[in-house]
């Protein structure tokens, strides 16, 4: 029997040897997409800051003065030791 008859008619080694570089073209493009994602998620510009929380906090009544005032102290130092 010839690989013609068996429906081997050659064009089966090339996908052979070509799927290895489609599945590391695929997962790469997986790994990306995973990456995108989750530094897009990290900073979400839409978030309130610390001290808008903190601001609100205040309005809201769910903190006096004094407290706010000690709170706000800490952030700023805690912003001044990072940075």
């Amino acid at each position: 029997m010839s690989a013609m008859m068996l429906g081997w008619d050659g064009a089966g080694w090339s996908w052979m040897m070509l799927m290895p570089v489609v599945w590391i073209a695929l997962l790469a493009v997986l790994v990306w997409a995973m990456i995108v994602l989750i530094r897009s998620g990290a900073s979400d510009p839409s978030a309130p800051t610390a001290e808008q929380l903190l601001d609100r906090r205040l309005v809201n009544g769910e903190i006096d003065p004094e407290e706010y005032s000690a709170l706000r102290r800490r952030l700023r130092g805690q912003r001044r030791a990072k940075g």
